[in-house]
């Protein structure tokens, strides 16, 4: 695998605006290949910040052939602020008219399931219905990054991060909320490209102990979120200060 591909702009607006950019330019070219393109989707303040750079700048992206996944989920209701969903719905979805069946929302607490793990079941089963049989092309799969390396709602020393399943229920969270339903290694390193979005000095080290080399993902998660084909560090000045 290739070494990661570290882009560094100066502040959190020009890097919002830059992954927009260069994710609709990346969704262009996976629908003029394949007719269709696929997205995972990441919450925060960057993720949330590209998505209505994305809403604002118009594209030539056909919002009719992209299928929209979420690489995490908070198990909280559907009309909760917390949830991922919701932000993203108001800052892109809605905005571009996705269809709703190529939206694939990871159910809510109220959605009928008793346990955030028959969640991850049904969002598993979902990913694999619409791979007909496995996991689906995943185009681009955007994540944050937390101040001690987090990806999706794998956290250092968490059982997630060694669990092989597609979708894992993940429970005693050390932020709140405590319980979620997160994307697996499995499922993640799937992806053709992985794009970490970090902004801020507050994650500088761990994006620093990441690009090191020298970390495994049960430490720091973050260093494990790698794509079939390729990785990049999207960072702001703040976020890439501890870099050499």
């Amino acid at each position: 695998m290739s070494s990661p591909e570290v882009v560094v702009r100066p502040d959190a607006d020009d890097l919002a605006a830059t992954v927009a950019r260069e994710l609709v330019a990346r969704l262009a070219a996976a629908q003029a290949e394949h007719g269709t393109a696929s997205v995972v989707l990441t919450g925060g303040g960057i993720g949330t910040a590209v998505l209505r750079a994305v809403a604002a700048a118009g594209s030539a992206v056909d919002w009719n052939a992209v299928d929209v996944w979420w690489g995490d989920e908070r198990w909280v209701a559907a009309d909760d602020d917390d949830r991922n969903e919701k932000g993203a719905r108001e800052a892109l979805l809605d905005v571009v008219g996705v269809p709703a069946d190529r939206v694939h929302a990871i159910p809510a607490s109220d959605a009928g399931f008793a346990e955030p793990e028959d969640a991850a079941a049904a969002y598993a089963a979902e990913l694999t219905r619409v791979g007909g049989g496995a996991l689906p092309r995943i185009d681009v799969l955007l994540l944050g990054v937390g101040p001690e390396g987090h990806v999706a709602s794998i956290f250092p020393d968490s059982p997630a991060v060694g669990d092989d399943r597609a979708v894992v229920a993940v429970r005693d969270c050390p932020k709140p909320p405590p319980t979620r339903v997160s994307l697996g290694f499995a499922t993640i390193t799937a992806a053709d490209e992985v794009w970490l979005l970090v902004s801020g000095e507050g994650k500088a080290e761990a994006v620093a102990r990441a690009l090191s080399g020298g970390e495994t993902p049960a430490s720091l998660p973050a260093a494990g979120a790698v794509g079939r084909r390729d990785t990049r560090w999207m960072l702001d000045q703040d976020a890439a200060s501890q870099l050499g």
